[in-house]
This record gives structure tokens, sequence and C-alpha cells, in this order.
């Protein structure tokens, strides 16, 4: 049974499939059906970007669709950069460029006030067009005052991970080994219920 991701994201892809294949879904990239078209991400929240990313990728293909839209959220700075997480800095991807603004907007706040969340949404699509399930994931944590650790990307090297009662807890997202980060992060936690609850949904033909 297929099941499109609607990102090009290699890594994104690798973990669904994990994911999804004990399920019976075989999980399709945009370039094995021909690409998507392009999406303006211009929701406010990032279930609303996800679900526009879904429909729209359903729609191309008729086939059914999983999209996701997550990004960081910190509280001294009213959430943001929120939807803009990716381009925070003006362009889309810039890592340092991001990171370096966050810093320079957190640089006279205290770690006391310096707490944050990821927040992953994730939105599937049947193939004709309509929402079929909808799930949120989120990691709890606080801005440290320099990049730590040297894994994964984004935001992650300043983000200090505070959940208690996790083996994970005090350690930075750029610390920890994919399966690691995976057990906590707010794509991995996003991910699992996605499966879980796929499991009772009536499967696509």
């Amino acid at each position: 049974m297929k099941l499109l991701l609607a990102s090009n994201n290699k890594k994104k892809h690798a973990e669904f499939a994990r994911l999804l294949a004990p399920l019976g879904f075989e999980v399709l990239l945009p370039t094995q059906v021909g690409g998507l078209p392009e999406v303006d991400e211009d929701q406010p929240t990032f279930a609303g970007n996800a679900a526009k990313k879904a429909l729209s990728a359903a729609r191309a293909h008729g086939l059914w669709a999983l999209a996701d839209d997550s990004g960081l959220e910190v509280d001294a700075l009213d959430g943001e950069p929120g939807v803009k997480s990716a381009r925070y800095a003006g362009e889309h991807g810039a890592d340092g460029a991001n990171n370096a603004l966050l810093l320079r907007n957190l640089a006279h706040v205290p770690d006391e006030r310096r707490s944050a969340r990821f927040t992953c949404a994730l939105a599937l699509a049947r193939g004709d067009g309509t929402l079929a399930l909808e799930v949120m994931g989120h990691a709890h944590g606080r801005i440290l005052h320099a990049p730590r650790g040297n894994g994964d990307f984004g935001y992650d090297p300043l983000f200090l991970f505070t959940e208690p009662g996790f083996a994970q807890t005090g350690r930075g997202f750029a610390e920890l080994a994919p399966l690691e980060k995976g057990l906590v992060s707010h794509r991995g936690r996003a991910a699992r219920e996605f499966a879980r609850l796929l499991a009772s949904l009536p499967r696509p033909v």
C-alpha cells in the first residue's frame, strides 16, 4: 500500500519508511511520482501548513499523502521563530544564520526565561483530497547560550532537552545519536502517535 511523503527530505523518508513498513505501507518520495506542485506555506500554524502540503500532494497524484511541518517556539520571544523557523534569518534552510539570529535575540535573557519547545505537526490526506488524520508532537527544553554537539541540523545545537525522567534529560539535541533523539524528539513522538492511529484507519486503496 503506497503512501506519498510530501517532502524531498531523505532523512524524513527513511524515518517514516522504517516506522510504517510494519503496517504494510510503502512510503514514496515525490521523485518517484513525478514531483509535487509548489506550496506556499502561509498558514499561521504548523498544523495548517502540514495539512495544506498533504492535501496538495494528495490532489496532485490521487494518492494518500503525508506531510509534516515543524519548528522551534521560544517563550521569551512570544513563540518565535515558530512557523518561520526554517527562514528565520530570511533565507530558507540557512541554519547558521538562523541560529546566530536566535542567539542575538536572546542575548540578555537569563536561563530561567529561555524555555522553548520543538513542535511537529503531521497531516495525512486521502487520495480524494480530504484530511484523514492530524497529529502533534512536542519536545520541551531551553535555549543554550552557545552551540553544543555536532549532530543533526537546524536549531538542535542550541536546544537543551530538559523534560524530567529521561536518559536524554540535560543533554543537547545535537549531542544525541539519532536513535536516542528519536525517542524524545517532537518528530519521533508525532510519528509514533501517527503510526498508532494509522493502524486503526481504513486502508487506502
